[in-house]
């Protein structure tokens, strides 16, 4: 699997699913969704994994989708399409992709997310469709895109912070560190050069208890979350994404990413002071 991002290893009672694009920040490609539920259905069939430990190779998590594909690269791609644009095509690409990386939500093991360096972006969507989150105390965590250009497909922030908070952050695009993260109750943090141990301990511990003990109460703890509507909720969030990308405002991004860069775009976008609406400065009085 390590041509398409993935790697996997069974390791006695766990099951280790890397994403391995360490040059890009293990950003999302077209391959990597799929690559990674295979890797979980794999960890699924083998008789002695009892846990999956889910982390990326290099300085950081996942820092989202690759946007030098998605927004840097002239022209359409499969999540821009040419104006107008079919909702519906949109949806079942991306929808495929949450399906994906819901996959380890759908695993009947368990799967510790081991997060350091970034998980924002695409890359919080994966790791929040784990099941516990060990985390470095400086991992930033959060959702950027919500300021132009995305909705989190999987919806996942609702239902792992509470409400209000995930509004926090949706609402501005503002990332926390591994501590904030804790203190809101997603996870645990530690300091990071003692995050391998960490997360090794807690694997061992899971990895103790009989195989079908485990996907008994992981079963029960998600059915209260999907009786709440959860899948109902990740289509509209899906839907969103979409129409994000493809409004007046995320075609701005788009052609900003073209001309000047996909790290230049972002930067504009997250330092607050860029109107995607006129494509320009608040206060040039620009527009394209």
């Amino acid at each position: 699997m390590s041509e398409s991002g993935v790697l996997y290893k069974r390791d006695g009672r766990i099951g280790r699913i890397i994403l391995n694009r360490p040059k890009a920040l293990n950003a999302i490609d077209l391959e990597m969704p799929s690559a990674l539920q295979l890797a979980v259905e794999r960890a699924n069939t083998e008789p002695e994994v009892r846990v999956i430990v889910l982390s990326g190779a290099g300085k950081a998590f996942c820092a989202g989708y690759d946007l030098s594909l998605f927004a840097e690269a002239p022209g359409t791609n499969p999540g821009i399409q040419q104006m107008p644009w079919d909702p519906m095509t949109d949806f079942a690409f991306m929808k495929r992709n949450t399906d994906c990386f819901m996959s380890l939500w759908r695993s009947g093991l368990p799967v510790i997310c081991k997060v350091h360096g970034y998980a924002v972006a695409g890359g919080s969507d994966i790791a929040l469709c784990a099941d516990v989150l060990m985390m470095a105390d400086t991992a930033q965590l959060g959702y950027p895109p919500a300021r132009v250009f995305g909705t989190p497909t999987t919806a996942m922030w609702i239902y792992r912070v509470g409400v209000e908070r995930a509004k926090r952050l949706l609402l501005t695009g503002d990332l926390i560190d591994g501590r904030q993260a804790a203190d809101w109750g997603l996870g645990e943090a530690v300091a990071e050069s003692e995050l391998e141990i960490a997360t090794e301990a807690l694997a061992d511990r899971m990895a103790s208890i009989p195989r079908n003990q485990l996907m008994m109460q992981k079963l029960l703890a998600n059915q209260a979350l999907e009786n709440m509507g959860l899948f109902s909720t990740q289509n509209l969030a899906t839907l969103f994404d979409g129409i994000s990308r493809h409004s007046p405002e995320g075609l701005n991004f788009k052609q900003r990413s073209e001309t000047s860069g996909w790290k230049q775009a972002v930067k504009e976008r997250d330092s607050g002071i860029f109107d995607w609406t006129t494509n320009a400065p608040f206060g040039d009085g620009h527009k394209d």
